[in-house]
């Protein structure tokens, strides 16, 4: 799948007294031009977006997880950084702590509620029971909300933590992103639903997804960035347990790369409706999807290879076995062996079977920060923006 190429408009000779007298009537539309100047950032995700949250209070990653950039654990799932640490960077901010994280955090630019295997409803199960995390979207945001007084609490106390906690403002200027469903999706998948039952509860999922952003609009936030979730079925942990499922040209399991489009546009529905229900919020729906399929259908003309198959791990076609994970040992032939990582983490897609490597993320972002990915068309730097000239 190729990148749509920008439009070219001829646009008529019209007066300079009717631009601006379009531009005052409609404002914050495509003609503001000021670039957003978010001073912190506030996310809501799983493992695709958890900075270290699960590591924090529950189940921590090992090496060689972190090791191509950190070259260390951070707790992250992934070799280095990821999608919310490159957004981060573009605005010049640190990288988001984890709210759960109580050692070295630092709040001043925002905090991160992320944690992997999250899910937006209340997951089937949790660890240590099953493989769900207990901080599910309702949860995330009850911790945003606790948050912001006892941030401005601290902050009016004084002393040595005051400088570590968000100034009040940022909370209304702040950048609200959004990267969770997957999970969602893969308990149904791997709860043995068919496709047509996973795809019967997406609504009761996206409704939970609406409630709460509207639950954190009311506590003041106002530019919110949303990714859909991405081709499910392309991933070595889905291809590597469904052996039989359908496989598309490119060999990814076709029916649960359809339940990821079906959850995507009822997302995008939901987005479309929270515009008109919020009329003060900027809300843009990111198609991270299609971004992430054209590294699994065209790898090699972006620089990658072997995209279905984990980097880091172990057994089959896939290089993925649910009985021995990343950073694990299995016993060879009388022999323990570590399962580490691949020898060039920057050529490939899939880190561990279930989580992309830094350096496709580090391609996802650059191309989703454009614009050219958004509903509305905007770039991450305008995303405080709204552009309502289409008939939404």
């Amino acid at each position: 799948m190729g990148y749509p190429t920008p439009a070219k408009f001829h646009t008529p000779r019209v007066s300079l007294f009717v631009i601006l007298s379009i531009a005052t009537i409609v404002p914050n539309s495509v003609f503001a031009t000021n670039e957003c100047a978010f001073p912190a950032i506030f996310n809501f995700g799983d493992s695709n977006s958890d900075t270290g949250g699960l590591a924090a209070s529950l189940y921590a990653p090992t090496p060689p997880y972190g090791e191509t950039y950190f070259h260390r654990v951070t707790g992250r799932f992934t070799d280095g950084r990821l999608i919310i640490d490159f957004i981060a960077n573009s605005f010049g901010l640190p990288y988001l702590s984890a709210y759960l994280d109580s050692l070295g955090t630092n709040f001043s630019h925002g905090a991160n509620f992320a944690t992997a295997s999250a899910t937006i409803r209340l997951p089937p199960s949790v660890i240590p029971v099953g493989g769900y995390s207990p901080f599910y979207l309702d949860i995330m945001y009850t911790q945003f909300k606790q948050l912001i007084p006892r941030t401005q609490y601290i902050i009016h106390k004084g002393g040595v933590f005051a400088s570590l906690m968000p100034k009040e403002e940022y909370f209304h200027r702040a950048l609200y992103t959004f990267d969770i469903g997957q999970n969602d999706l893969g308990a149904g998948i791997f709860g043995n639903l068919t496709v047509q039952q996973v795809n019967a509860s997406v609504p009761d999922i996206v409704n939970a997804f609406t409630k709460n952003v509207k639950d954190i609009y009311d506590l003041g936030a106002r530019s919110f960035w949303i990714h859909n979730t991405g081709p499910i079925g392309c991933l070595s942990y889905v291809l590597a347990n469904f052996l039989s499922a359908e496989r598309d040209a490119y060999g990814c399991a076709k029916p649960y790369n359809e339940v990821a489009k079906y959850f995507n546009q009822k997302l995008r529905e939901a987005v479309v409706q929270l515009r008109k229900d919020l009329p003060l919020a900027a809300i843009t729906y990111v198609d991270i999807y299609s971004v992430k399929y054209s590294l699994f259908s065209h790898p090699e003309k972006y620089g990658f290879e072997l995209p279905l198959v984990a980097c880091c791990g172990y057994g089959g076609e896939y290089n993925y076995s649910s009985s021995v994970l990343c950073g694990g040992t299995i016993e060879v032939n009388g022999t323990e062996t570590f399962v580490g990582s691949c020898e060039r983490p920057s050529v490939r897609v899939n880190w561990d079977g279930i989580h992309y490597t830094e350096a496709a993320s580090k391609f996802i972002f650059d191309q989703i920060s454009t614009g050219a990915f958004s509903d509305p068309p905007l770039p991450l730097n305008m995303a405080c923006h709204k552009d309502y000239t289409e008939n939404y």
